[in-house]
Order: C-alpha cells, then sequence, then structure tokens
C-alpha cells in the first residue's frame, strides 16, 4: 500500500512538471510611447484655451506637459503663453501656416502643442435662488479636453486626442443666470481629479506602459 502511495504521489509531481514546461513564466515587458517625441528636439507648448474662466485650463497645460514628457528622456520643451501671448511675440493675430513659421524660426521649434478644454455641462449640487446673486458651490462638470500637435513648417496637425470626463467640483462661484467661474485657492485640491482623468487619457499615446506577457 505504502509503494502504490508513493507510486502516485510521483506520478502527480511528474504530471505537475510537465504542465510547468508547457507554460512559460509571465513577465513584465516595457512598451515604448506610441508616438516618439525626441525626434522634433524642441516642443513648443502653448497654454491651453477654456470655455471658463479660473485656473482649469492652467493646471491641465501643466499636468499634459509633465504626462507628455514622462517616458520621452530628455525632451525639451518651450512655454510660449497664452495663445494671445504666443501670436502677440511675433506680431500676428491669428493662427495660420505664416504664424507656425514665424514661431517656430523665432524659438528654433519644429512642432508645438496646442489644447482646448471645453466645460459641457455644469449642474449645482444646491438649488440656486433667484435671490442669490454670487455664492460657492459643488457642482457635477463634464468636460472635454482636446490636444493636437501641429508641426510648425506647415501648419498640419500630425497628432491629435480627446477625452471627456465628469466629476463633482468644489469652488464654482456662482455669479448669477448660468456664468460660473472655477477658482480656488488650491486647484489642484479642487479640480486636480478631473484633469489627471482627462490628461491620463489624452497623454496616454506619449508614455510607455509594462505589459504582462
Amino acid at each position: 500500500m505504502k509503494r502504490v502511495l508513493l507510486s502516485a504521489i510521483a506520478l502527480l509531481s511528474l504530471a505537475a512538471l510537465c504542465g510547468c514546461a508547457k507554460s512559460p513564466p509571465v513577465q513584465q515587458v516595457w512598451r515604448s510611447p506610441r508616438v516618439d517625441l525626441k525626434p522634433y528636439e524642441i516642443i513648443g507648448m502653448v497654454e491651453f484655451t477654456s470655455s471658463s474662466k479660473g485656473e482649469l485650463a492652467t493646471l491641465a497645460t501643466h499636468r499634459f506637459a509633465e504626462a507628455a514628457r514622462r517616458d520621452q528622456e530628455m525632451l525639451r520643451m518651450v512655454d510660449l503663453g497664452t495663445q494671445k501671448q504666443a501670436l502677440r511675440s511675433v506680431g500676428r493675430n491669428e493662427w495660420g501656416r505664416e504664424s507656425y513659421q514665424v514661431i517656430g524660426r523665432e524659438h528654433g521649434l519644429k512642432s508645438m502643442f496646442q489644447g482646448t478644454l471645453t466645460l459641457s455641462k455644469v449642474q449645482p449640487n444646491v438649488q440656486i435662488s433667484s435671490l442669490l446673486r454670487s455664492g460657492q458651490v459643488t457642482a457635477n462638470v463634464s468636460a472635454t479636453l482636446e490636444v493636437q500637435m501641429v508641426e510648425v513648417e506647415t501648419g498640419a496637425s500630425i497628432w491629435s486626442r480627446s477625452a471627456s470626463a465628469t466629476r463633482t467640483l468644489g469652488h464654482v462661484s456662482v455669479l448669477g443666470g448660468h456664468d460660473y467661474v472655477f477658482d480656488a485657492a488650491d486647484p489642484e485640491a479642487a479640480y486636480g481629479e478631473l484633469v489627471d482623468a482627462l490628461v491620463a487619457q489624452v497623454a496616454r499615446d506619449l508614455q510607455g506602459s509594462w505589459v504582462t506577457q
């Protein structure tokens, strides 16, 4: 009986070893960013425009710049300021092929990032009285972030991506009617989660990742 038991254990151990031999070990493999920014050498960063007042667009611009650079090694990026500042610096009033070319020569750029943050729905979480002219409330906000990379020599868009997200934000000032201002002493704490959700989706092509094989 003892010999039979030992034989059974040996067979089970052999079967387990064969099973392990057939299944290769799981490993983590690094996948490089789908869009390699290094060939563009120096990239301009124009502050995103926004349909709202406050620091939402500014914070989104900074977060996107950080995300774009994360896995691109020593990427050089030039802050061009707002769209008006960038155009005014070269004596232009609107974007066009010549505007991109002049700005590109001025800063030694091959491309630049531009983006737009749009708030499509703002729903206050409290009932606003018609007698209330202003106040601080929270609101459910749906936002869309669209970013494109423009080749300065041609003015053509060579990459673009958009993302949407909905979050509850604080520090929403209601200025009568449907006019809302998003402002806070600490923008990151007030609406950093919304911005992070948008940027994580938009910057995905520019970042690497670990995949299981």
